[in-house]
Parts: structure tokens; C-alpha cells; sequence
């Protein structure tokens, strides 16, 4: 029970990898809120958790929503010990390319959505947590190396990354920690946003061959590593990353 008692807020914790995330904060004994914009799978997703867990409907790109994030987690836990930073990703309607086709408008939703949007759920979070919390940002390996059409985003997690180290800096005075968890490819229903059905296992398969450990991540592979980032075991570790990939950054595999 790493977690007992921790007050949390996971955004983005309705699925996928903020799911994941949340089963395993709940597992070792955390309560709290998780944060989406799709009502039904925030009901699914609450129920699953059980009866420590709230479920928020909110957008975390506008900034009513976030002080309301906050001021309702708080009213009903208390202060807040951690927040995973997770809501991003696939921007839908939007287009993910090469720097040929992609428009302003574009641009700024994507930037909206994975950088912006993680720097005010920061601050907006700051009034109501405890000193010497944990914040867990996530990132992402496309932060660390180029993937074909994924140039804005990538540039989004490159400064999530960077701002672990300057917010950590920011907030010595109150002890709390910030830290970076990126994942490498992660089975999770984003593959579905972007690939008509009949490609998803083909595509997935693709990225298990390039993948050293030999499978695709699961959800709860990041949800152990966010465990240990937002509990007293990780009390010395502070502005860095943790990469979760299976050996892709770092170690390559001849076939």
C-alpha cells in the first residue's frame, strides 16, 4: 500500500494509459479523481475503480476546468498529494504530419493540448496541494527521437520533458518533486483513433519487432512506474525522466 490514504489526480484517467495509471494508484490504496471529457467511459471507468475515486468531466485546455478540477478534488479528499499529468496525445480532427501540411490552427491544438495544458494543470493544481507532493508529468520516447509525422508532437513532449527539471526548481522551496514518466508504444484504444480496424493488429505486431523486450507495453506497466514516482520511495528523485519502452531508446536488436 505505497499510496494509502494519498489524495491523487490522474487527468486523462478515463483510459488507455491514464487508466492504467489510476488501477494502479487505487491497488495501493490511493483516492482521489480522475479527469475526462467523455462522460460514459468516466462512468465506466469509476465504477471499475470503486468508491474512492470520483470521476470529473472537464476539458484540461480551458482554464475554468482546471480550477474546477481542483477545487472539487480538494473539497472532497482534502489536500492533494500527487497529480499524474496524462491528458494528451491524438488531438482528433486535427492533422498529425509533415511540416508541409500542417496548419497554424493545427499547430496550437496540438500545443493547446500537450504542452500548454500541462503547464496550467500545474499551476492551477499548486494552491491545493501539500508540501513535498509529487507530480508525475507524461512524456513520451518522441521526445527523444524523431517518428515519421510526429514533429509538433514530439516538440510538445521534448518541453514537458524540460519542464520537469525548471518547475522542479521552481518549487524546491515547498518540496515538491516533478518528474517525467515517457512511455514507448503502449496497447492502448489510440491506435483505433488513427487506423481503420483491420490494420490495428498488423501495425502493433509492426512495433513488437522493433521493441528489444519482445511485446507491445500494457497500461499497467506505466501505472507501476507512476507508483513508484509518486510515492516516499522515489523521495530523492526530483526534475528527471523515467523512459518505459521496453529497451527502444537505448538498445538496439538485429533480426
Amino acid at each position: 500500500m505505497k499510496l494509502k490514504n494519498k489524495v491523487a489526480v490522474i487527468t486523462g484517467g478515463n483510459s488507455g494509459i491514464g487508466f492504467g495509471i489510476a488501477a494502479a494508484f487505487e491497488k495501493e490504496g490511493a483516492l482521489g479523481s480522475i479527469v475526462g471529457r467523455k462522460q460514459a467511459a468516466l462512468d465506466q471507468s469509476v465504477a471499475s475503480l470503486g468508491s474512492n475515486f470520483i470521476g470529473i468531466n472537464a476539458d484540461v485546455t480551458k482554464m475554468k476546468d482546471l480550477d474546477r478540477v481542483f477545487k472539487d478534488t480538494s473539497s472532497k479528499f482534502g489536500k492533494i498529494d500527487t497529480i499524474v499529468v496524462n491528458a494528451g496525445g491524438v488531438v482528433e480532427g486535427a492533422e498529425l504530419g509533415s511540416i508541409a501540411v500542417i496548419t497554424e490552427s493545427d499547430f496550437d491544438r496540438y500545443m493547446n493540448l500537450n504542452l500548454k495544458s500541462v503547464y496550467f494543470t500545474i499551476q492551477k493544481a499548486l494552491p491545493y496541494m501539500r508540501d513535498g507532493a509529487s507530480i508525475v508529468l507524461i512524456g513520451s520516447i518522441a521526445g527523444h527521437r524523431a517518428f515519421p509525422g510526429q514533429t509538433v508532437y514530439a516538440a510538445a513532449k521534448a518541453a514537458v520533458i524540460s519542464f520537469a527539471r525548471g518547475i522542479s526548481l521552481d518549487l524546491l522551496d515547498r518540496k515538491i518533486r516533478v518528474n517525467v514518466l515517457s512511455p514507448g508504444t503502449i496497447d492502448t484504444p489510440v491506435f483505433g483513433k488513427f487506423l481503420p480496424a483491420e490494420q490495428v493488429d498488423p501495425v502493433k505486431n509492426m512495433w513488437v519487432d522493433l521493441i528489444p523486450i519482445g511485446r507491445i507495453g500494457q497500461p499497467s506497466d506505466i501505472g507501476n512506474a507512476a507508483v513508484f514516482l509518486a510515492s516516499d520511495e522515489s523521495s530523492f528523485v526530483v526534475g528527471t525522466e523515467i523512459i518505459a519502452d521496453g529497451g527502444v531508446l537505448n538498445m538496439t536488436i538485429l533480426k
